[in-house]
């Protein structure tokens, strides 16, 4: 049993929330303290700071979770940046590790979300040349820092190719970025933020060479192994958590606003009182 301190808000489960039935608790990351260990023994102790990742009805002032979807959160890390990683933590990272992008050319679609953020951070780590891609200029700001290489606002502004796509856009950007692919590159589609559909011009499919891939992601196993790398590499102050807006549970409908208008660069992690 967890007792929650923050939540952390994610895209992809608010475009959901309508699915879920009248009264259902809502929410997957969250960080807080153990209060009550597993009766197996297998997770840590009561008293132990903890990052929840994926875990079901998070969004609660207390929650019953495996211990699979836990990370112990180091001294040194913040709890509310801990409560960041979750979903868009883990997800850039399975999809970063899945091949080596040491000097390899990766393109970071919607780069100043959640997800991006985590993605231009670990690829920049892992050696890649990172290639962050944004909506407008002015979602641009800090990616430099955070280790991209080059930050564009249109894909027709590079003639690259790119071994590998993260992309959290969908839409007519996953046919461009299908254009843009390398011989051997693959495509992970992770998000579709832009709600639009892909449509492919006739026979763009069809190339000689290493055969190009595009790969769907929905990896729900356990998040327990990430969560404490992702936790690590934050306690070594080599990955920063990027919350772009902190408030209180109660103002969970304006930070809902703000985040499908667009106005939050990175997470939204609120705290539970």
């Amino acid at each position: 049993m967890v007792e929650v301190q923050h939540i952390s808000l994610n895209f992809g489960e608010l475009n959901y929330v309508r699915q879920w039935p009248d009264g259902a608790v809502h929410g997957h990351d969250a960080a807080g303290v153990v209060v009550r260990a597993a009766s197996d023994g297998s997770g840590p102790p009561e008293g132990t700071r903890v990052a929840v990742g994926m875990a079901p009805h998070a969004w609660a002032e207390r929650v019953a979770v495996s211990p699979a979807s836990l990370g112990t959160v180091p001294e040194g890390v913040d709890l509310a940046d801990a409560a960041a990683l979750g979903i868009a933590g883990v997800t850039a990272f399975r999809v970063l590790r899945k091949r080596s992008v040491l000097a390899r050319d990766v393109l970071i679609t919607g780069a100043s979300g959640g997800v991006g953020h985590f993605a231009v951070q670990l690829a920049a780590l892992a050696g890649a040349r990172v290639t962050a891609l944004v909506g407008s200029p002015e979602r641009a700001a800090g990616l430099r820092e955070l280790g991209a290489d080059r930050v564009l606002t249109d894909l027709a502004e590079t003639g690259d190719r790119f071994d590998l796509v993260l992309d959290t856009v969908g839409g007519p950007l996953v046919a461009q970025a299908w254009s843009s692919l390398a011989e051997g590159g693959t495509i992970h589609l992770v998000g579709y933020s832009s709600g639009q559909e892909t449509t492919f011009p006739p026979g763009s499919l069809f190339g000689f060479g290493e055969p190009r891939s595009i790969a769907t992601y929905g990896d729900m196993t356990p998040t327990g192994g990430e969560l404490t790398d992702l936790l690590g590499l934050m306690a070594a102050g080599r990955l920063s958590a990027p919350v772009g807006l902190r408030g209180d549970w109660q103002g969970v409908a304006d930070a809902v606003r703000a985040l499908f208008a667009r106005k939050v660069h990175g997470k939204i992690v609120l705290a539970v009182a």
